[in-house]
C-alpha cells in the first residue's frame, strides 16, 4: 500500500503548464518520486536536510518555505519535509546511514550554500560514492550569468571560465550534472533518478544550481509533478553463468563464501542461510556484509581479512574456491591479497556490478544475489562438503569464540594491570553487546573499533550492524546515527566512537537535541588516536604524533594528557551525559540509557587504556614502511613488512 502524497503546492491545470522557479519544480518534483521493488514501493525522499546561505536561502529555501507554508495552512506533512543540520558534511553522512538501513531504496536530498557550503560535501560525495549509497547533492554555485562576477566564495579560474568549485564533485559523484538554463532540468531530474535507484551504478548524485538559476522563474508541464516509481531491478543470472559456477563449487575440497554488502541490499540472508545449509560452504563477512548470518550458525566463521576472525582466515588461507557475493573486495577484506594462499585458488563472483564481478579474474554472474543463491542451490542440489570440512570449521569457530569471550570478559590480571577509572576497549564492547537488544544496531566508521566489532561483535539480527568502512571518515558515526533513527524509531542506536573521531564533528548533537531524536553515543575517551597509534608502532614510527598531549621540554608532543572535557562539551550541546569508570557503572548507564525516553541524544563517557588490544586476526594490512632508516624501530618493522608483501599473490587465471 502507497501512502496519499500531498498534490504539487501551486495550483495547476491538468494537461497545462504551472509556473514555477527551478529551485521550487526541484523540491516539487523529488516530493513525487516513489521507488520500488519486489512489489513494493515507497517514497523515494524522506526529506531534505540543509544549511542556508547566499546561493540557497532564496532559491531551494523559499522553494521548501513554501511548499511547508502551504502543507501546513491545509492540516498537511510537507511532500519534502525540511530538517536543519549544523555542518554540511554531516548532513550527508546522515542521509547515507538512512538510506543504507533502508536498503539503499529510500534517501534524503541535501542542500548547501555557494562555496565551502557546498564543498563541505565532498568528503560525504566520497563516502556515499565508495559505498554504492545513494544520496542527492543540492550543491549551490554562482551566477550563470556572470552578471556579478566575481561573487563572494567565487572561484576565478585563470585557465577556464566555466569552472567553479562545484566541479570538484565531478569524480567523487556517481552522476554530476549542472543546470544552467530551466530547460535542462527535467533530463538533469530524471537522470538523477535514473543512477539513485541503480543498485550497480548508485553513490552521491550531484546536481550543482546556479543561484540565479534557481530562483528564475519557467512554465512547466504539469506531467513532470506527477508521481513517479522507480523500479529497482532485481536481475537474475545466465543460467550459463549459474551452471558453470555450480560445475566449480562441484569440483571443489574447501570451497568458501565472502558475504559483502550485496548481501544485505538484496535481503539475502535467509537465502545464504539455506545455501550454506544445504552444501556446508562456511562464510566469511566483509565488514558491509557482516550479519549475513547472524550469532551462531554453523557455518558463520566471521569476519574475514585484516581485521578477521582467526577462523574465517584460515578458511580462507586453504580455500580451493572462494564465492564472493556481493563485495568489492577491497584490500582489508583480502587482507591486502595475502589472505587466499591455496596454489590452486579460484574464485566465483555473484554480483550486479561489473567492476567488482570481473575482480581476482573470478567468474562473473551478473545478478541479485538472492536470485543468484536461489537459482545455485538448485543446480547444486544433493551435493555438500565433507564432514571433515564441516568438522574443522567448528573447531575453528569454538576456538576464536573462546577468544572474544576472553576479550570481552577480561581476567583479574589484565584489569588489576589497568589504571584506576579505565576499563578495556573489549569489555566496553562486550557489555554493549550482551546488554543490548537483539534489533538495537551499533554503529561505527573509524579507529580501532571498526576492526574491534568486526572480530568481535555478536549480530543477532539483520540490519542491526552498521560499520561504514568503505571510506571509514573519522566523525560519521555521531551524524549516521541519526540517520538510523530517523530510519527506524524502533531500534535504539548505539554509536561507539572514540575522542579522535567526537572532536571532528560533534554538531550534529544539537541537531539530535532540536528534532529530539534518541541516540545513544558510547563516547571512548584514550587521549589520541588508538587505531594509529598503534600502526604507527608496528611500522616503526612509535606512536609519533598520534597522542593528545602537551608539548614536553624538548618540544615533542609528549607531555601532560590535554584537560579537555569531552563529558562536559557534549552536556554544553544538550545532550544528557553518563560518566562512568568501572564495569559496573557502566552496565548501569547501558540500562539508563535505554530507559530514558525518546527526547534527545544521550552519552556515556568512559575512559580505555589504548594499550590493551583486541585478539589478533593474524592477518595483515599493506601500509609501506620507510625502505631506509636510522631509526631502528622501522628498520625492524621494514623487515618485517618484507615478508609479509612476499606472500601477496596476482589473481590472473582463468576461473574455470
Amino acid at each position: 500500500m502507497s501512502e496519499t502524497v500531498p498534490q504539487p503546492t501551486t495550483g495547476y491545470t491538468p494537461g497545462g503548464t504551472v509556473r514555477l522557479t527551478v529551485a521550487q519544480a526541484t523540491v516539487e518534483f523529488l516530493a513525487h518520486q516513489y521507488s520500488e521493488r519486489d512489489g513494493e514501493r515507497q517514497k523515494l525522499f524522506a526529506g531534505c536536510f540543509g544549511i542556508f546561505g547566499h546561493g540557497n536561502v532564496a532559491g531551494i529555501g523559499q522553494a521548501l518555505l513554501q511548499m511547508e507554508e502551504v502543507a501546513l495552512d491545509a492540516g498537511e506533512e510537507p511532500g519534502l519535509p525540511y530538517v536543519l543540520a549544523r555542518n554540511e558534511q554531516s548532513m550527508v553522512h546522515t542521509s547515507v546511514a538512512y538510506a543504507k538501513q533502508k536498503d539503499r531504496l529510500q534517501t534524503w536530498a541535501c542542500t548547501a550554500s555557494v562555496g565551502p557550503g557546498s564543498t563541505n560535501m565532498l568528503t560525504s560525495a566520497a563516502l556515499a560514492t565508495i559505498n554504492r549509497i545513494p544520496v542527492l547533492l543540492l550543491a549551490s554555485g554562482t551566477f550563470s550569468t556572470r552578471r556579478s562576477s566575481p561573487v563572494l566564495q567565487e572561484l576565478e579560474a585563470p585557465y577556464a571560465g566555466d569552472v567553479t568549485v562545484n566541479d570538484a564533485f565531478r569524480p567523487l559523484s556517481a552522476f554530476f550534472d549542472r543546470v544552467t538554463r530551466p530547460e535542462q532540468l527535467p533530463s538533469a531530474l530524471m537522470s538523477a533518478m535514473r543512477v539513485l535507484t541503480d543498485p550497480a551504478a548508485t553513490g552521491a548524485v550531484t546536481l550543482a544550481l546556479p543561484q540565479d538559476v534557481q530562483a528564475e522563474a519557467f512554465d512547466w508541464p504539469v506531467e513532470m509533478f506527477e508521481d513517479r516509481t522507480w523500479h529497482v531491478a532485481v536481475p537474475r543470472a545466465e543460467v550459463s553463468r549459474i551452471t558453470a559456477a555450480a560445475e566449480l563449487i562441484k569440483a571443489a575440497k574447501r570451497p568458501m563464501i565472502v558475504a559483502g554488502g550485496g548481501v544485505h541490499y538484496s535481503v539475502a540472508e535467509e537465502a545464504l542461510a539455506s545455501f550454506t545449509e544445504a552444501t556446508g560452504i562456511p562464510v566469511g563477512e566483509t565488514q558491509a556484509g557482516k550479519g549475513s548470518l547472524l550469532h551462531g550458525h554453523p557455518r558463520l566463521m566471521g569476519a574475514v581479512g585484516s581485521t578477521g576472525t582467526t577462523a574465517a582466515n584460515a578458511m580462507a588461507a586453504q580455500a580451493d574456491l572462494v564465492i564472493g557475493i556481493g563485495t568489492r573486495w577491497s584490500d582489508f577484506t583480502t587482507a591486502s591479497r595475502t589472505a587466499f594462499q591455496n596454489d590452486g585458488v579460484r574464485f566465483v563472483n555473484i554480483n550486479v556490478a561489473q567492476i567488482d564481478a570481473v575482480k581476482q579474474a573470478g567468474l562473473t554472474v551478473l545478478a541479485d544475489a538472492k536470485e543468484a543463491l536461489t537459482d545455485l542451490q538448485a543446480a547444486l542440489e544433493g551435493w555438500s562438503v565433507e564432514d571433515a570440512y564441516l568438522t574443522e570449521q567448528a573447531e575453528a569457530w569454538a576456538a576464536w569464540d573462546a577468544a572474544v569471550e576472553a576479550s570481552y570478559h577480561p581476567s583479574a590480571e589484565v584489569t588489576d594491570a589497568l589504571a584506576p577509572g579505565l576499563l578495556t576497549q573489549g569489555n566496553v564492547l562486550g557489555m554493549v553487546n550482551e546488554l543490548t537488544d537483539p534489533r538495537d544496531v551499533v554503529l561505527c566508521a573509524a579507529g580501532s573499533m571498526p576492526g574491534d566489532l568486526h572480530k568481535q561483535w555478536r549480530v543477532r539480527e539483520r540490519k542491526a550492524y552498521h560499520v561504514e568502512y568503505g571510506y571509514s571518515c573519522m566523525g560519521y558515526e555521531l551524524p549516521a546515527s541519526l540517520g538510523i533513527r530517523l530510519a527506524d524509531e524502533s531500534r535504539d542506536v548505539f554509536a561507539m566512537l572514540g575522542d579522535g573521531g567526537y572532536l571532528m564533528m560533534p554538531t550534529e548533537l544539537v541537531t539530535a537535541v532540536q528534532e529530539r531524536i534518541k541516540v545513544i553515543i558510547v563516547l571512548v575517551q584514550n587521549h589520541g588516536f588508538h587505531s594509529i597509534g598503534s600502526l604507527s608502532e608496528e611500522l616503526g614510527s612509535q606512536r609519533f604524533g598520534t597522542k593528545y598531549r602537551f608539548r614536553g621540554d624538548a618540544g615533542r608532543l609528549d607531555g601532560e594528557k590535554l584537560p579537555i572535557d569531552l563529558a562536559e562539551n557534549a552536556r554544553s550541546l544538550g545532550a544528557t551525559v553518563l560518566e562512568v569508570s568501572s564495569p559496573d557503572e557502566f552496565a548501569k548507564a547501558v540500562r539508563e540509557a535505554k530507559e530514558m525516553p525518546a527526547d534527545g541524544p544521550v552519552v556515556i563517557h568512559v575512559q580505555t587504556d589504548p594499550l590493551v588490544y583486541a585478539p589478533d586476526s593474524e592477518s595483515w594490512w599493506d601500509v609501506p614502511v620507510s625502505q631506509t632508516s636510522e631509526l631502528e624501530s622501522t628498520k625492524d618493522a621494514y623487515q618485517r613488512y618484507l615478508e609479509h608483501q612476499a606472500k601477496q599473490r596476482q589473481f590472473v587465471a582463468p576461473a574455470g
